[in-house]
């Protein structure tokens, strides 16, 4: 792929997770070739990136869509990433020097301090950032690109998500399995993994009418003038709200799309969050 695909696949990756170019929205040749001032064969090599990465839908005599995930395909890869990082925790249960022991435990503590201090916007990316770097230090570049491709596949799961979170519980599960780890305690590990994961799937609620929709000269544009800014242009959309009645009654399955229902809470510290966390 040539570096100016490239570079349209990361500004399209870009508006997707920023919210701005939606589950379904059509995303024609000939229309980002005119937005981006190339060719429609340049365009074809940027779609067929993000369709790799589970970010588009490329249909016969139809052209190319966002992606529609399913709750179905959120758990799938969910059950992915949670044997992905069981067979990071078996290898750095046993390798893992003093080191990487404290570069995990420094992470979790600026993700505590961003908790305490009510930055749900940093809380939310150092918690993502926490599995990255749990991953890195396996010192495994394939385990590293397998898990890099699926975190990718989760962010057309953000431009659906809405949900409440408790940060603090999400939190405690990062320092839980750092503290088994270096116990040795391998098997009490890799299940707190796998109930880690799974909490994050049980809070989502997919609902297509979060977030406004645009079409792609529009969700573009400020990719195309330089000044958008991907923190502010996410939070400033996230004060969308969802169409729930507000009943305000507690759930514990997961929500399937188009139901009316909005986000429930779970415990006086939960944080309503329309991000990822993981």
């Amino acid at each position: 792929m040539s570096s100016r695909s490239q570079t349209i696949a990361d500004t399209l990756t870009r508006a997707i997770i920023d919210h701005r170019l939606v589950p379904g929205c059509k995303l024609g040749e000939r229309e980002l070739a005119e937005i981006f001032d190339v060719s429609r064969i340049v365009v074809r090599q940027a779609l067929i990136r993000l369709a790799d990465d589970g970010l588009a839908q490329i249909e016969r005599n139809r052209g190319a869509f966002v992606a529609r995930p399913s709750m179905q395909e959120a758990m799938e890869i969910y059950d992915a990433l949670t044997l992905v990082e069981q067979g990071v925790a078996a290898q750095l249960s046993d390798r893992l020097g003093p080191a990487g022991w404290a570069e995990l435990r420094q992470h979790v503590e600026r993700q505590r301090q961003a908790v305490a201090a009510g930055n749900d916007a940093l809380a939310d990316v150092l918690g993502q950032e926490f599995h990255t770097v749990f991953v890195r230090l396996s010192r495994n570049k394939v385990m590293q690109e397998i898990h890099a491709q699926l975190v990718r596949r989760t962010t057309l799961l953000r431009s659906l998500i809405t949900a409440d979170f408790d940060y603090c519980n999400l939190l405690d599960d990062h320092s839980r399995v750092v503290d088994l780890l270096e116990k040795g305690r391998l098997k009490q590990a890799m299940d707190l993994i796998d109930t880690h994961h799974r909490t994050v799937v049980r809070g989502y609620i997919m609902d297509r009418e979060v977030f406004p929709e645009m079409t792609p000269a529009e969700a573009l544009a400020p990719y195309l003038d330089g000044k958008a800014d991907a923190a502010t242009t996410s939070a400033g959309l996230r004060q969308a709200k969802p169409s729930g009645n507000g009943d305000g009654a507690a759930h514990a399955h997961v929500h399937l799309p188009n139901e009316d229902r909005a986000p429930t809470s779970r415990a006086s510290t939960k944080k309503t969050n329309r991000g990822l966390p993981t």
